[in-house]
């Protein structure tokens, strides 16, 4: 139970209450600087520590035992500060909350792996960090070895890893918590598709055995599917509380008035499984850019950019769309191709699809991509993009009724004068 909870920030300043000894040092050694700053300009004298920031303000919500509750909303809402206050990480300004049963917290995944310590001495020293007794790990170790799908390495200093294996080995160590109340901050971000349907699978295991689940992500798509409920935070207030679907598309519709545009960064590495990797996906209309309005009433395409190391082999691009009710709409893949005429190792690709006019109705769509090499799905981006139509007839009010539908075609329509008698005749 969470009443009136609200969370200040001082901008630019760090607090001193529940830190180490090394914070409050740095912290010291701050307020000696700022001093001595203040002496040559009393500008910055008066303004010093004086602008603070409400993460959280009145939040107010209960979670009854067993429920899964989803938490969205954009960068910087306060999604991630509420989970640190429930888990007494960091301690409120005002209001009170009250939890019941042992609580597990995955929040900054792999937080306290030591880089000269190996992963199995790694695993030990995560899992009491989270609570976990000796005997605990014991029973589970081989379990978590195998999840994070680390056996061969267990035994070599984490400094080794990838940055990928080490927040896989943090997550497996962190999903074989048994707690009555799991608190979970953006965990399905780690690791490539296989490991992410992993955790997919395991939030829906931990969901399905009854435990309170309190999940912040980024993933519609997974928060639809794995939550009864969802809360969305707006600036540091509920904007939205009730069930998923309805409080997702609330959310998703509040982002409309720009095309989003995402863009991924790094070729694929030399000797990776893996020899394809995406780039970029946007959507826009035909004759304009990611940054222009698309409307029902005018043609507009999905571009999909990939690197591709392999110069012999088949690759693909396939796109899926999918409207808010999370109704697939279609699903596509551009002609396969053998080889690119290019000289360069590293080969960067753009599959266009291009959508016709007025079939789409307004609203939010997903765009889903998958990379095929070889006939094989090698890089699966379930929320690889989200765009907004617009219908241009909400802005002309000319009376009509658009009720919500999954297309909105313009078909052919004829029209005629008849005279008296002429409809009996057609009739007949």
């Amino acid at each position: 139970r969470v009443e009136r909870l609200s969370k200040q920030y001082r901008v630019g300043r760090s607090e001193l209450q529940n830190n180490t000894i090394r914070d409050v040092i740095s912290h010291s050694f701050r307020a000696g600087a700022d001093a001595v700053r203040s002496m040559f300009n009393r500008g910055d004298a008066i303004s010093l520590g004086r602008e603070w920031f409400w993460a959280l303000s009145d939040v107010a919500f209960e979670v009854p035992a067993g429920q899964v509750v989803g938490i969205v909303g954009a960068n910087g809402a306060g999604k991630s500060t509420l989970l640190k206050v429930l888990s007494k990480i960091t301690e409120p300004t005002t209001g009170r909350v009250e939890i019941r049963g042992r609580v597990g917290s995955l929040i900054e995944v792999g937080t306290g792996f030591h880089s000269e310590l190996t992963g199995r001495e790694n695993t030990y020293l995560n899992g009491a960090i989270l609570g976990m007794r000796r005997s605990e790990i014991d029973r589970k170790f081989d379990e978590i070895v195998a999840f994070a799908g680390v056996e061969r390495f267990i035994d070599t200093p984490i400094k080794h890893y990838s940055s990928g294996m080490q927040l896989r080995l943090g997550f497996g160590v962190a999903a074989h918590l048994e707690t009555e109340i799991l608190i979970v901050d953006e965990v399905l971000a780690v690791g490539d598709a296989e490991f992410q349907k992993k955790c997919l699978s395991t939030m829906s295991r931990v969901a399905n055995d009854g435990r309170t689940v309190l999940f912040v992500s980024h993933n519609a798509t997974a928060v639809k599917t794995l939550c009864h409920r969802a809360i969305w935070l707006k600036e540091g207030r509920i904007a939205g509380d009730g069930p998923s679907g309805e409080v997702l598309s609330s959310y998703l519709m509040s982002s409309a008035g720009t095309v989003p545009e995402r863009v991924w960064h790094g070729e694929p590495e030399p000797g990776s499984p893996c020899p394809v990797a995406l780039y970029r996906v946007a959507a826009r209309p035909e004759a304009g850019t990611p940054n222009d309005r698309i409307t029902s009433a005018a043609p507009f395409l999905i571009e999909v950019d990939y690197w591709s190391r392999d110069p012999d082999a088949e690759v693909a691009a396939s796109i899926a769309l999918f409207n808010e009710q999370e109704v697939l709409l279609f699903e596509t893949t551009e002609p396969r191709q053998n080889g690119v005429e290019l000289s360069t190792n590293v080969r960067l690709r753009r599959a266009e699809c291009h959508l016709p006019a007025n079939l789409f109705s307004r609203g939010v769509y997903r765009v889903e991509v998958t990379i095929h090499h070889n006939h094989r799905h090698v890089i699966e981006e379930p929320e690889a993009l989200y765009f907004t139509i617009f219908d241009p007839d909400d802005e002309t009010n000319n009376g009509y009724r658009q009720r919500p539908s999954v297309i909105r075609p313009s078909l052919h329509w004829e029209s005629s004068t008849l005279t008296v008698g002429q409809h009996e005749k057609g009739s007949r």
